[in-house]
Formats: structure tokens, C-alpha cells, sequence
């Protein structure tokens, strides 16, 4: 492989990786519906802005939010996931697990097609789940939750038998997600510079401008929703538009003069206008999975020092940054998970250094770090203390560049200087692949603590495919997260994610940010939308009041 090819595979899958869903576990304001009322409505258009973009629209390359976002309508799923620890049928009827939880076997649904005519069958399922794990996808998040896939067998057209190296506990969640949706073997079998997702869901793919928007119309022969649908038959709404429009002021004066009926990451500080003015609604919703963190590399220069990683989250008056910043709508994290994540375990904070400047002073002094230079920042033989926190453009939001330089400005008070260097895609990527910071910032959203495995494990590190970025490598970690994995016994399972939470907090792995919140805003027209666990807007059971 070319150093070119090399850095542009690597800058793709970089900004795919950081662009990771951060999704809500349910929709605190309920579904959307201002003051209109009645019976659903068949017909009209949705414009939904959205302040991501993607360099795919195949749910099993691309881990984005938006991805997941706007590729759901499209594709369903094997199962669907009804609460934390509850699966009901979608696209398959019912399943058998074998007693050594190493197969399980899926009666599908009969009579289902995708929108290009191809029957839904047991090989679409096997050519699905084979190509989310084929080498060529360079999938980074669909082919991990999924790690234990050996292949699946084709018992007949309507069951399938997959096959696992070992017992997987996460396994139907995964499968629940959209990044796991039944695609069409025919639009799978052509060149990827020609993809187009096709699945069975009650939207249809008609268009993709890069950069700018995409256009779904509805399936009018849709008859497979999930076990929990609001309804079934076709979806009410008849097209769905999803326009890219990164500046949030922009997105925000689209809605309230009308041009548009939804949009994503409404600013903090226009919450309140809008929920005031009956014509609007705002559904808030705290995300599960990994909060918004700062990544500590713990192989590399000050921060490979445990002292270094627990006096930086000493020094940073992190829940103040958070209250001030995002105007009361975000919480300061106190946890790697966030609080909706099934076994998210809050006695876990009490590992965390809290904010106290004085417990951060003398643990840089007893790291060694006791001289201070002209600039007032720590030295140690003559080295000043300085991390490296890359910073990327294209993949900023919620206001995470305001955060940044007020954690600049808390660490300087302490003796810290962070450096910021603000690079293009390609030296990002092959800053993140060396592993050449200090820092790096992310939030990962999924309805599961198995994200845990994705983001700490020593085997995933993003070299690998996942994104253990503080590059952590720790036995006694691995080994929790592993037979949280594997093990039948749920009180087994929390027992070891709340260990792995409190040892990734009291190891210095991270600093906590905010728990991730999506703020969408709709008019009050649209009616209907609700969101599933892991955080999606559902929109086949949305209309629009007249």
C-alpha cells in the first residue's frame, strides 16, 4: 500500500471513527407534537437539517451518526431491541439460541422484498452479515459489534444459522442496530464507487449529494415493521430529506422561519425560545453509551504517567466549563458511560479525581514536574510539561472547540500547556494511527456497556479496527470486558462493567466531559417522532398535521 493510499484509507476511517453515533436512549419530551392534534396523516414532506456529514451511506462502513440516522428508514433489522435487556421479533419471527450460546438460529419473515425486488432470505442475511466483516468493507464500528462472527449457514430461503467463536452476550443488540440492517445482496454485489443502500424498510434511497443532502421516498409495499411499531402498512410521510448544514445559527433560522421541519443539535442557548413558542417543540434526550471524554494516551510522553492523566483531571473545574458553556441543557459526565446506559454504574465516580487544584498540584510534584519556567508552566529536567490535543475542523460540533480552549485555559492554571495544532484530514488520521498525542476527544453512542470493550479493550486499538485511543493495556481489564462478553449471568456482567468503569476512571484513561444530549427541534406540525434506544429518530411513524 502507498503512503497516499495509506493516509487517505486512514483519513476516512479516522473521521468515521470520531464521527461515531451519539444517540439517545429515549425521548425525554416525548414524541413530537407542539399543540397539533387528530389522526395521522398520509403524505408531505420532511426536510430534517443535520450537523454531520459521511463519507458513506452503507451503515456497515460508516459508524457516523448520521449514518445510523438516515440509513434506519431504509434498512430493517434481524430483531428489534424493546428495552435495555429486551429483544422482539422484526425481520426474523423467532430464534433459538443453542446451549453453548455459540449459534443462533432465525425463522424469517415470509412475503418480504427489498426496494429493488430481491426477496428478503436467509442468503441476504448471510450476505449482510459476511460483508460487514469482509476485510475490503474496512468497516471500524459495524465488524466490532460483531467481533466473534465465524459465517452464517443457509438452512433453507427462510432460516439462517450464524455461527460464533464463542458466546457473545451483546449479540441481539447488535444485531438491533441499523448498522447491522438486512441489505439487498444485489446492491451489495456491486463496485463501492457505485453503492446505493437498499434494504426492506418503509423508505427508499433516491438520491446523495456528498456534502449536502440526501432524499428518501417512502415504500409503498412496506409490510415488515418491528414486533413494536406504532402501526404497520406503509409510512404516513411520503419523502424525507436530510440537508447538511454544519453552522448551527443557520440550521436554527431555517426552522423558526419555516423553511424546514426538523433539525439535529439545537444551540444550548435557544432551547428555552423554543420550547416557549407553541409553534416549535424540542425533544431532549441523554445518550447512552461513552460520554463526551477527553482520551488520555497512556503509552505516550507525560500522559504514559498515571500521575500526569489524574492531575489533569484534578485540575479541570470540568462541571462549571459544562454549566456555563451549554447554558444547563448538558450534564458534566462523571463517568465513562452515560447515566441511560444499561449498567452504567454510578458508585464508579468515586475513582475519579474531582476538581481540586491542590490535590493537582502535588501530584505533578510528585510526578517529578516541580520547576515552572517564565511562562509559568511545569518543567522536569528542563522539559516543559506540554500534551498535544489534535484538533479537527470538519468533525467539530456542540460547541466542543469552546470547551477545548477553556480546558486550555483551566490546564495553563495548573502548569499544563496544551498545544491544539488544527490539522487536515490525513495528518489527523496518521496522528491518530501513531499514536503521536496526548489527548484526543470523543463520544461513542450505544445501548450497551459493551461499548466498553470497543473503547478499552488492548485488541482495539484503531489500528485494530476500534478505537481505544488512550491506548490502554491492562490484563485485568481486558479480562472483565472479556467475560462480560461471554457470560449468560447478567449480575456477572454488571458485576464486571462497573469494575471496568471504576478502573478506567481511577487508571486516568480519561477525563470526563458531558454526558452527549440530542436537542432536535420540530414544528409543531410534525407529529409522531419518537426515538429507539439507541438514540435514532424513528420516523416511520411520523406525519404531518395539516
Amino acid at each position: 500500500m502507498s503512503q497516499r493510499t495509506r493516509s487517505r484509507r486512514f483519513a476516512a476511517a479516522a473521521i468515521g471513527l470520531i464521527l461515531l453515533a451519539t444517540s439517545a436512549a429515549c425521548a425525554t419530551s416525548g414524541p413530537s407534537g407542539g399543540s397539533a392534534s387528530g389522526d395521522p396523516v398520509s403524505g408531505g414532506e420532511v426536510t430534517y437539517l443535520v450537523d454531520q456529514t459521511q463519507l458513506t451511506l452503507d451503515p456497515a462502513v460508516s459508524p457516523a451518526t448520521v449514518t445510523g440516522l438516515v440509513t434506519r428508514p431504509i434498512f430493517d433489522s434481524l430483531v428489534v431491541q424493546a428495552g435495555p435487556t429486551r429483544f422482539e421479533p422484526w425481520l426474523a419471527s423467532r430464534w433459538d439460541v443453542s446451549p453453548d450460546g455459540r449459534e443462533y438460529t432465525f425463522a424469517l419473515r415470509s412475503g418480504v422484498r427489498f426496494t429493488d425486488g430481491t426477496p428478503f432470505d436467509a442468503a441476504a442475511v448471510k450476505a449482510t452479515l459476511d460483508h460487514v466483516v469482509d476485510p475490503a468493507s474496512k468497516s471500524q464500528y459495524a465488524a466490532s459489534l460483531i467481533a466473534p462472527y465465524q459465517g452464517s449457514t443457509v438452512v433453507d430461503d427462510l432460516t439462517v444459522k450464524v455461527s460464533l467463536s464463542r458466546p457473545f452476550r451483546p449479540f441481539l443488540q447488535a444485531l438491533s442496530t441499523p448498522y447491522l440492517g438486512i441489505q439487498s445482496p444485489r446492491a451489495l454485489a456491486v463496485p463501492p464507487a457505485e453503492y446505493k443502500p437498499v434494504g426492506t424498510g418503509p423508505f427508499a434511497f433516491v438520491s446523495w449529494e456528498q456534502q449536502k443532502d440526501i432524499t428518501l421516498t417512502r415504500n409503498p409495499d412496506y409490510t415488515s415493521p418491528p414486533a413494536n411499531a406504532p402501526h404497520t402498512g406503509a409510512a404516513y410521510l411520503q419523502t424525507l430529506r436530510f440537508n447538511y448544514v454544519p453552522e448551527d445559527a443557520t440550521r436554527y433560522g431555517a426552522l423558526t422561519s419555516g423553511q424546514v421541519q426538523a433539525i439535529a443539535a439545537v444551540p444550548p442557548n435557544r432551547v428555552g425560545s423554543l420550547q416557549s413558542d407553541r409553534r416549535f417543540s424540542v425533544l431532549k434526550t441523554e445518550l447512552p453509551g461513552v460520554n463526551y471524554n477527553l482520551f488520555l494516551n497512556a503509552k505516550t510522553g507525560p500522559t504514559s504517567d498515571p500521575l500526569v492523566r489524574q492531575a489533569l483531571q484534578a485540575a479541570i473545574d470540568v462541571p462549571a466549563l459544562v454549566g456555563s458553556i451549554y447554558a444547563g441543557q448538558y450534564a458534566a459526565a462523571r463517568n465513562v458511560l452515560s447515566p441511560t446506559t444499561p449498567d452504567h454504574d454510578q458508585a464508579a465516580a468515586a475513582a475519579l479525581q474531582a476538581y481540586d487544584p491542590a490535590k493537582a498540584g502535588a501530584l505533578l510534584d510528585q510526578a517529578g514536574w516541580t520547576g515552572r519556567n517564565a511562562e509559568g508552566y511545569r518543567t522536569k529536567d528542563g522539559q516543559e510539561l506540554t500534551l498535544t490535543w489534535p484538533y479537527l475542523a470538519l468533525i467539530n460540533r456542540d460547541q466542543r472547540d469552546v470547551l477545548g480552549q477553556a480546558i486550555l485555559a483551566e490546564a495553563r492554571k495548573a502548569g499544563i500547556r496544551i498545544d491544539r495544532p488544527n490539522l487536515d484530514a490525513g495528518a489527523y488520521s496518521e496522528s491518530v494511527l501513531n499514536g503521536t498525542y496526548n489527548i484526543l476527544d470523543s463520544s461513542n453512542a450505544r445501548a450497551d456497556a459493551d461499548i466498553l470493550r470497543f473503547m478499552f479493550a488492548s485488541g482495539s486499538t484503531f489500528a485494530k479496527g476500534g478505537a481505544n485511543v488512550s491506548l490502554s493495556d491492562s490484563p485485568q481489564l481486558d479480562g472483565w470486558l472479556d467475560e462480560a462478553a461471554t457470560t449468560s449471568d447478567a449480575a456477572v456482567a454488571a458485576r464486571d462493567y462497573a469494575l471496568a468503569q471504576a478502573d478506567v476512571l481511577k487508571s486516568g484513561y480519561l477525563l470526563p466531559g458531558y454526558v452527549p444530549t440530542s436537542l432536535v427541534g420540530t414544528t409543531s406540525a410534525l407529529q409522531g417522532v419518537t426515538f429507539d434506544p439507541q438514540g435514532i429518530a424513528q420516523l416511520y411513524g411520523a406525519w404531518l398535521a395539516p
